[in-house]
């Protein structure tokens, strides 16, 4: 990429610091400045016209930049029309989240005894309770079955169930995707893994050797709620079946090569759960007999209570790494907290945009999820510039966000670029989005928001076929150029 802004430009002659008062909160309503005086900064900034035009996107751009001190919108394009906001919308969630549960919130995962334990034996059901946690593993799960023994349980006289009703079961995030990826698991109030299970293969000798696994760092456990065939087919490369008590997945031979691995979706989360809490139970000396999941909220005393990290610290991983099982179970279950209970998905959508346009002033906030993957969502980038100058203030959010690296005139990262940026990234095919914090030279920093997005081009997507479609990385790459070259442009003529 080719740098419109030079650094001698940062480090060089300082600018003229954009006129104003500030004052110590941002209003309700932010004012645009009075216009500047014709050309001022023309030869050092190119116009943000221009630069859109020399990125050739088809479709929308739009973007709002504001001083978080004043509140004061110094540039803004198109930004109160709604578009796609793609994972951009994790910042969103963050937020809501952080508001009704706070930020020392743990998810509980429970075993719950339904009887005495006497001389080792649990007289009654032993009851696997999810609460909700995004990140519970496999490796947690064989930590509450070394717990459970070390309670002193030795036999359970009843059966072993599971419960994940404290959240609502959606089959997938957005059933617009492909069945396949893993970033579109099921969602349940018990999750295991990001609900995704390990396909690997290997050729030998008579074909090819297949496992599905639950694994973690440190183990594993082979599972058989996921199942996979191998076809005699070129295309598609994955089908899937409900075969009742598991997954059924088939791959085409011609696929394959000679070995490899990757992450298939989950759709049985409180059944792949069980089964593995089971292996580690027996591999304590614990041999659970399997009983029906249950539909109502478990009654009985925690015998063993795994906790999550802090709220911060999971919403810090979410926004790092896009999790999508992550913002839909945050934001699922700040809306179980605000309401007493939560109907759907999509009822909790509603309700967080309902939150959004009320606590934030984000007008014309409409969200269909919490993770940004389904893309009937829409957001303007004027209402979320304005209402990242609104949370500001107080310190939460900000530093959860991840540090965006800017590019050098070769298009690799540039670790000594003048302007720093603190960000959340949204990227779905034909759109991407940037919005966060960015911090000139002189250290004025601005909240901003851009869009970027082909509606159009993104309606002729197959959803059914096999790729990337054609043209999409190179659009995607010139969206990421222009965001760039826009903040360096606001870094100049604010923060020079």
């Amino acid at each position: 990429m080719s740098r419109v802004l030079s650094r001698r430009i940062f480090l060089g002659s300082a600018l003229s610091a954009v006129a104003g008062a500030a004052w110590a909160g941002a209003p309700a309503v932010s004012l645009r400045p009075h216009p500047r005086p014709e050309g001022l900064h023309r030869r050092s900034a190119p116009g943000a016209e221009a630069l859109i035009e020399a990125a050739r996107l088809d479709g929308q751009v739009t973007f709002s930049v504001m001083d978080v001190k004043t509140g004061l919108v110094l540039e803004g394009r198109g930004e109160t029309g709604g578009v796609p906001p793609a994972s951009v919308t994790k910042a969103v969630t963050a937020l809501y989240a952080l508001n009704i549960l706070g930020a020392e919130y743990r998810f509980a995962t429970r075993l719950i005894a339904t009887g005495p334990v006497e001389i080792g034996v649990l007289k009654g059901d032993l009851i696997l309770a999810g609460g909700g946690d995004p990140t519970l593993d496999t490796d947690a799960l064989a930590q509450m079955a070394a717990d459970l023994k070390d309670k002193g349980v030795r036999e359970v006289q009843g059966v072993f169930r599971v419960w994940g009703g404290a959240l609502p079961f959606e089959r997938v995030i957005d059933p617009s995707q492909p069945e396949h990826v893993g970033y579109n698991p099921s969602v349940s109030g018990l999750n295991l893994n990001f609900n995704r299970v390990h396909f690997e293969w290997k050729r030998g000798g008579s074909g090819y050797n297949v496992s599905m696994d639950a694994r973690s760092e440190r183990y594993r456990p082979a599972v058989t709620i996921a199942r996979m065939a191998i076809a005699g087919r070129k295309a598609p490369i994955y089908t899937y079946k409900d075969a009742g008590d598991h997954d059924a997945w088939t791959v085409a031979k011609a696929a394959l090569g000679n070995a490899g691995a990757r992450w298939l979706p989950v759709r049985k989360p409180e059944a792949y759960a069980a089964e593995v809490f089971a292996v580690f139970a027996r591999s304590q000396g614990i041999v659970l007999a399997p009983g029906a999941a249950l539909r109502d909220a478990p009654e009985g005393e925690a015998i063993v209570v795994h906790r999550s990290a802090p709220l911060r610290d999971v919403l810090r991983d979410m926004l790092k790494y896009s999790n999508n099982l992550t913002a839909e179970l945050v934001g699922l279950t700040a809306t179980a907290a605000r309401l007493g209970r939560v109907a759907s998905l999509a009822a909790s959508a509603q309700e967080m945009s309902r939150w959004a346009r009320t606590e934030l002033g984000m007008q014309g906030a409409g969200l269909v999820d919490h993770s940004g993957l389904g893309e009937q969502s829409r957001l303007s980038a004027g209402a979320l510039a304005q209402a990242l100058v609104r949370v500001h203030g107080d310190g939460q959010l900000k530093p959860i966000l991840k540090d965006i690296a800017l590019r050098d005139d070769n298009g690799g990262i540039d670790r000594e670029h003048p302007v720093k940026v603190t960000a959340k990234t949204g990227t779905l095919y034909f759109v991407s989005s940037l919005a966060g914090y960015m911090t000139a030279p002189d250290g004025t920093e601005l909240a901003f928001a851009i869009f970027c997005a082909d509606t159009a081009r993104r309606e002729q997507i197959d959803s059914r076929a096999a790729g990337r479609p054609a043209g999409a990385a190179s659009w995607n790459r010139r969206a990421k150029q222009l965001q760039q070259k826009l903040i360096e442009r606001w870094a100049t003529i604010y923060g020079a």
